[in-house]
Order: structure tokens, then sequence, then C-alpha cells
């Protein structure tokens, strides 16, 4: 004889020779000969290691204290205890004791990977990613959405979840920002057979973002090869002079032939423009030389005008002192202030007009 103890919180299943007879309330059993109890505790689902699930609702005082759900292949059962989610529950039939705890089941099909709007968000925070494809999309960004490489929508902005079916999900994203394309190191040759090196820069935006895609190889590489076109087809038609002096005629051909290629590369060309033109070696040192030639002849023109301003001023001051004494004295009275600012001492013998030796001073030294 052996004795079981099956607790408040437990159930127990009583076999003989392995048969299930009955369902076991809390309390103390003796048991004997060919008869076996199996525990089962209430806060877990109704499962038994003897028998299968139907053998035991088959029984009515079994049955009555469960809460059963069937799951079919192609759904899943989010699982709710006492209003709280508690798992996801796979295809089968599941049960749970209902004595102790409320059991609430919300169906949800996922013949398709598309979430239904029903299904709340948190509860892929709290359940296993085996079940479902997580995407997000960036606030500067667009998602191409598809299902077996057919296109099944674009996706904005925000965070999306899709469940794991036999279908396939792929998503292909693309920036909406205005995004910056550098050509650098275009060697052409001008008309008049000077190498020249363009660094060019143009902006754009993408607008389609589907047909880029399914009918564009390489958009970005199209339109940097159709930026190249245009610098050459310019290049080639004027010398080096007429290039350097009208880089914004440039800028401005090369981006007018952009844009009309907008249409066919579904983005939008909002400016384009020459960043640098780097001249060969020998030719910056013809340039360089020519510059400084310029500059200087521009100095001494500046110099001779200078002189001549100088020269002018001088003879006006002249006929002004031969007209009028007073302003001939006053100008040799700023002589003598400026010889006394640089003399330390002056020595003057005898009396007389003082004005009058240190002017002969001045004039004996001007002799």
């Amino acid at each position: 004889m052996k004795k079981v103890i099956i607790n408040e919180n437990q159930k127990g299943f009583l076999f003989k020779n392995g048969k299930y007879v009955k369902l076991l309330n809390a309390g103390k059993y003796r048991i004997f000969g060919d008869r076996e109890i199996e525990i089962c505790n209430l806060e877990q689902p109704l499962v038994s290691n003897k028998c299968a699930l139907d053998t035991l609702l088959a029984d009515e005082s079994v049955s009555r204290q469960v809460s059963l759900v069937e799951v079919d292949d192609e759904q899943l059962a989010l699982h709710y205890v006492n209003g709280k989610f508690s798992s996801v529950l796979r295809c089968g039939k599941h049960a749970f004791w209902s004595v102790v705890d409320k059991h609430d089941f919300k169906l949800v099909d996922i013949s398709t990977p598309t979430v239904d709007e029903s299904v709340p968000e948190y509860i892929f925070s709290k359940i296993s990613q085996i079940y479902y494809t997580k995407v997000e999309v960036a606030e500067y960004q667009k998602a191409r959405l598809y299902f077996n490489q057919r296109l099944e929508k674009i996706l904005d902005a925000g965070t999306y979840y899709f469940w794991k079916t036999p279908v396939k999900i792929d998503v292909g994203f693309v920036d909406t920002r205005l995004t910056q394309m550098d050509i650098t190191g275009q060697e052409i040759l001008s008309a008049d057979k000077v190498s020249l090196r363009i660094n060019f820069v143009c902006n754009y935006r993408v607008t389609d973002y589907v047909r880029i895609l399914t009918e564009i190889d390489d958009f970005a590489e199209q339109i940097h090869v159709a930026a190249q076109l245009a610098l050459r087809e310019y290049v080639g038609k004027y010398k080096l002079d007429e290039i350097l002096e009208n880089k914004d005629m440039m800028s401005k051909f090369v981006f007018e032939r952009l844009q009309k290629k907008e249409k066919e590369l579904f983005v939008e060309i909002t400016d384009a423009g020459v960043k640098d033109i780097i001249l060969p070696g020998e030719i910056r040192e013809i340039m360089n030389t020519v510059l400084i030639a310029e500059k200087r002849a521009q100095a001494n023109v500046i110099t001779r005008r200078e002189e001549v301003a100088s020269t002018r001023s001088l003879l006006n001051t002249a006929k002004l002192m031969d007209d009028n004494q007073t302003l001939y004295k006053l100008k040799e009275l700023e002589y003598v202030e400026r010889i006394c600012e640089n003399v330390g001492n002056i020595t003057l013998n005898g009396s007389g007009d003082v004005l009058s030796q240190l002017t002969g001073i001045l004039r004996s030294n001007k002799a």
C-alpha cells in the first residue's frame, strides 16, 4: 500500500492497470496493487503522461473545470490569464484548469504574413521572434514590401510586424533625403587640346520608389554617366580661357542636361555645379607667370599715377608760395619745426632775429 497526498493547488488522475479511472481532488489517498495516481498542478496546462487529452476531457468532471481551445494549422492563439497576456499557442488542442484562473484565447489567422489590426503591438515584445518578422523604417526612408518576390505595398516611416509563414518576405529601403553625388577626376580635353581634370557635384532626390528599381539598373551610375557625358560635350566645344572665364555656364549646361533625364531616371535633380577645375602642371606654371606679370603691370600703372599726382601737387604748392609771401613764411616754419624734431641742441651766436638765423641754417644746409 502507498500513501499519496494531493494539495489544494493540484488535481490527481487515478489509473488502474494503466487505464484512466477518475479525477481526484485534494486529499490523502492510499493506493495498492495495480492502481496509480498522476498529479497535475492547476497552474500548468492539462496534460497527462499516461493518456491522451481527449481521454481526460471525456470525463465530465474534468471537462467542466477546464478552458479549452483548438488551434488550426494556419492559426495562432494568444493566451490570456486573468486578462493578462501569457503565451502563444500553436496548432493543436490546448486545455487549462479554470478552477483558480480565468483563461481567454484570441485566435489569429497566419495564413498570410499581414498582422491583423486587432492584435496589439505590445504582444510582439513578449513573444519569441520565431513567430514574426520585424521591419523598422526610419523617418527619412520608404520601404518596398515584397511577398514571394511580388510587390505588396510601400511602407512609410514606422515599425511593422509580419507573421512568419511559408510566404517569403523581402524589404527594400529607399533613402528619401536629398543626396549628394560627387563626380571626381574627370579628365577631359578642351577645344585647344588642354587636358582638364574636373570635379563636379549634383544633388538629387528619388521620386518613384518602385520604378527606380524595376526599370533601371543602378540609377546612381546612370546619373553619374549622364553628368560625365554632359561635361565632355561642353568642355570639348570651348578653349581653356573660355572655360575658366565661364565656369557658371558649364554648371548651368550640365544641370539642364541632367534635368532632362529626371523623368526617365525617376529622380529630381535639385542642383548641380563645378567644384574644381584642375590644370596640368605646366599649364599652371604658365598661368601663374601670366598672373604675376599682370599684377606687376597693374602695380607699375598705380605707381606712375601716384607720382604724377604728387608732382602736380608740388607744382600747385610752389605756385601758391610765389603768389603769397605769408604762405612762403609758413612753409619755412614747417621745415624749421621738422629740423627741431630731429636735433637735440641748437647753438645761436649773437643776437638778432631767431627765425632769420634758423632760416639761414636751413638755406646753408641746402647749399
